[in-house]
């Protein structure tokens, strides 16, 4: 029997490709729009007190930063950890969103400017409305959009 090679090398990729193709999928957000959709989604999943997904969406560099809406400037992925972390704690419930946005995209980093738009639940158990300015920085780590920075204006009720 003779068995030609590029046949071969044709049947192996058939058998690779699918393979390779589902470890990309799995591998996060190919667009800076499904970095962003996958960070919001984890600000959801953190309300409920559930900060896997948020890990998820950071890179984990010393160079992030985060000012989110309790004040405070975190910079490094220890600091920002820890603030996602005392924000999870207080399940905060409710649900945000984000509008109108709008992103500025190059090879390797991308800026998103946005509102979010929701609410949170307060201690009393009554509705706290949000509406944010927001930026989000993003950077393509390994060939995935990573969040790199997140920046909106603060909250009177969650200020330091």
């Amino acid at each position: 029997m003779r068995i030609n090679s590029s046949g071969i090398a044709f049947a192996a990729l058939l058998l690779v490709a699918p393979v390779a193709a589902c470890a990309e999928a799995d591998a996060g957000p190919a667009t800076p729009q499904e970095a962003v959709d996958g960070f919001y989604g984890a600000l959801n999943a953190m309300f409920t007190g559930d900060l896997e997904p948020m890990k998820a969406v950071w890179s984990h560099a010393d160079d992030v930063t985060y000012m989110g809406p309790t004040g405070g400037f975190r910079v490094g992925w220890d600091d920002v950890l820890a603030d996602w972390q005392g924000q999870a704690d207080q399940k905060l419930g409710g649900k945000v969103e984000p509008s109108d946005i709008h992103i500025v995209t190059g090879p390797e980093i991308a800026i998103v400017k946005n509102r979010e738009r929701g609410e949170n639940v307060g201690p009393d158990g009554d509705p706290l409305v949000v509406e944010l300015r927001a930026s989000l920085v993003l950077r393509k780590e390994d060939g995935v959009w990573k969040v790199i920075g997140h920046q909106t204006d603060l909250l009177p009720f969650l200020s330091e």
